[in-house]
């Protein structure tokens, strides 16, 4: 039941509307915020049936992408509506579904999202797809043209060539100031294992003991986006069982969707007497990985990088979160490192966690602007800080012929330390050569 309260207190004034990407694209009333906010009431006071085909295009079309929300000044929680009125859709659409539609959805969001070792083995048999020479069959022949599967299959994440998996392993630093716990993530740790590698490499130079507990699983966002609130209350226990079983100070997560997530437990456990004060003590200690580097203070023993980057804001970081200065700040502390801002940095690239799946002719429209955006700026490196921004924005490139690299902030100052390591041996190596001439 969606109370009347929450959406009542939108009194439309409209401010909402320029930040919102759907209604950017569309200048359509009902894919903006307050129009949806509209048609979420009109359901709720029984004026809308909930499977109404608008409606339900509605909260598919949102992004959930909070910008709304961040400019709002009423204050007006916008994520909980909209994911609260896809939580109803979902009650109703369920007993329609047949068995193998029944079959697919489980799959897809109760099992992979579930059990990491079975992300895992698809992950295994998607590398063999990609690395084989399949895939560069499949394409030629034109099958998924045929089967109208080429967009979808060029969405999939270029799988790593070894993952990170969490096995209670702990990554010790000399004299360390604090214990941080990583959040390995679903597709994180298959397809941007070295992300995860750097983001470990990273805390460890600036003081931190990480340990990534085998018992963590996925932060539960993508079930709360598709309307399964139940299960990602689930996921959400078992986090926190984990954080607190593994004596850490902080909770460290290097996804913005995946933070976002996290830090919202509170509010998705409020109901349940039993966890609402672990979440909420739970959630008070989750980081985003740039966030807790910028408020700890980093070591300044950098190296050049010489790359142009532009940053490309993950919604959730931006506007979830409102974590935006923080990714720059560190930017600007690497020498060499050339920031260049892009028009629209904070509007939504269209992945949106599985958007570009359901949604994929707004998600491909919201892609082409942001890439059109990324090389206004002649940028060689699009900086970012979400996996989902960093896949859908180096499809959009790719389609677009465009050569720059996409990158997570926490690698570029990564690149810094070891150029900084490597530059002071090569220093020592030469010395000792003069001394020794």
């Amino acid at each position: 039941m969606i109370e009347a309260a929450l959406y009542n207190q939108c009194v439309r004034c409209g401010l909402c509307l320029p930040t919102c990407p759907t209604y950017i694209e569309t200048l359509t009333e009902t894919s903006g915020p307050r129009g949806r906010i509209s048609l979420i009431k009109a359901v709720a006071e029984g004026e809308l049936d909930v499977l109404s085909p608008g409606f339900v295009h509605q909260m598919s079309e949102c992004l959930d992408c909070r910008a709304c929300a961040a400019v709002c000044p009423s204050g007006v929680q916008y994520g909980v509506l909209v994911e609260a009125a896809r939580a109803r859709i979902e009650q109703a659409q369920a007993p329609q579904r047949g068995f193998f539609s029944r079959l697919s959805r489980w799959f897809a969001i109760k099992a992979l999202f579930g059990n990491l070792g079975l992300m895992r083995f698809a992950a295994t048999l998607l590398r063999f797809y990609q690395r084989s020479g399949l895939q560069r069959l499949v394409r030629a022949v034109g099958i998924l043209r045929l089967l109208h599967l080429d967009e979808t299959e060029a969405f999939a994440p270029r799988i790593s060539s070894r993952y990170f998996v969490p096995r209670g392993q702990t990554f010790k630093a000399a004299d360390a100031r604090f214990k941080v716990m990583l959040h390995a993530g679903c597709v994180m740790h298959v397809a941007f294992a070295e992300v995860n590698e750097a983001t470990v490499r990273v805390l460890r130079l600036n003081g931190c003991t990480v340990v990534v507990p085998a018992a963590q699983g996925c932060c539960g966002a993508i079930a709360v986006h598709a309307g399964e609130p139940a299960f990602a209350e689930e996921l959400a226990k078992r986090n926190i069982a984990a954080f607190e079983q593994s004596g850490a100070d902080y909770y460290i997560i290097n996804a913005a969707g995946c933070g976002s997530a996290l830090k919202e437990y509170g509010e998705l456990l409020s109901g349940d007497p039993r966890w609402s004060d672990r979440a909420e003590a739970f959630s008070s200690r989750v980081r985003d990985v740039l966030e807790f580097l910028d408020q700890i203070g980093i070591d300044s023993r950098l190296g050049a990088v010489e790359e142009t980057v532009t940053y490309q804001e993950p919604c959730h970081l931006a506007h979830a979160q409102r974590i935006a200065a923080a990714p720059r700040r560190l930017l600007a502390k690497i020498p060499g490192l050339r920031l260049r801002e892009m028009n629209e940095s904070s509007v939504c690239c269209g992945s949106a966690g599985i958007y570009n799946l359901t949604e994929p002719e707004m998600s491909r429209r919201l892609r082409d602007r942001k890439v059109a955006n990324v090389m206004e700026t002649g940028a060689s490196v699009v900086a970012t800080a979400n996996p989902g921004c960093a896949m859908q924005v180096a499809a959009g490139l790719k389609h677009a012929g465009g050569v720059a690299k996409v990158r997570h902030v926490v690698e570029l100052l990564d690149d810094a330390y070891t150029n900084y390591s490597e530059g002071m041996s090569r220093s020592r190596s030469s010395s000792a050569a003069s001394i020794e001439g």
